[in-house]
């Protein structure tokens, strides 16, 4: 599900570490994170990850991921304020979300949960969009961290893909401890190879400030994917 949009990540900022509750927001922005909240929010996602697509998911994939794993979806709401910056006004193709009229949703990121082949349990981020007035403020990397610090709840490691190409989303992923796992061989309906990106998760352990730290198991090398 991620093909279409291996073009669309933000190069984003990247936030240091990462607690239980995830990065916190930048106040100064209006803008707040919130995990999923409802059907109410699902048109405002839509639209968001639609701009970035090709061909346009079907509601049915939305809710797929959305309606099985709502607790691995993660929005970033802005409301806009009085004299605010321009570049956070309303932009059209923005939705409103459920809390509050003025807010709109302005980030999203979509992922699951479900056990791989070799019986470890793998998160996998699915979607991932920023509006683009909102882009370079390090939302993605927020967004990222979330549902990374989500899935550790479950998972043995999350995964995803993304094109050879998008230098943005590779340094997105990478500095936050993602390793290139698989090159996949001309995995894009366009024909470019797609690399899949990996990060193990340390053993399960009651959560502290000291073990908080997303901090991924030793790198492994990249292998052609047969």
């Amino acid at each position: 599900y991620s093909k279409k949009l291996a073009g669309a990540l933000p190069t984003c900022s990247v936030s240091k570490g990462m607690t239980d509750r995830g990065p916190e927001p930048n106040a100064s922005d209006g803008v707040r994170y919130v995990r999923y909240e409802g059907e109410q929010q699902l048109q405002g996602i839509i639209d968001l990850i639609s701009v970035d697509l090709s061909e346009p998911y079907s509601i049915f994939t939305y809710r797929y991921f959305i309606n099985q794993w709502p607790h691995l979806c993660f929005v970033a709401l802005h409301k806009p304020t009085h004299g605010s910056d321009s570049s956070l006004q309303p932009t059209e193709g923005i939705v409103a979300g459920p809390s509050d009229c003025e807010e709109q949703v302005v980030g999203a990121i979509v992922c699951k949960a479900d056990r791989h082949r070799s019986g470890t349990m793998r998160g996998y981020i699915a979607m991932l969009a920023v509006h683009h007035s909102m882009r370079k403020r390090g939302m993605g990397s927020k967004l990222v961290q979330l549902a990374v610090v989500a899935m550790r709840a479950t998972c043995d490691e999350a995964v995803l893909e993304t094109e050879v190409t998008n230098t943005g989303a590779l340094r997105l992923y990478e500095t936050l401890g993602f390793v290139r796992d698989k090159r996949l061989s001309r995995y894009y309906l366009n024909g470019n190879d797609a690399f899949r990106l990996k990060v193990w998760f340390p053993p399960k352990s009651p959560l502290t400030a000291e073990t908080q730290q997303f901090r991924p198991h030793e790198a492994q090398p990249v292998e052609a994917a047969s």
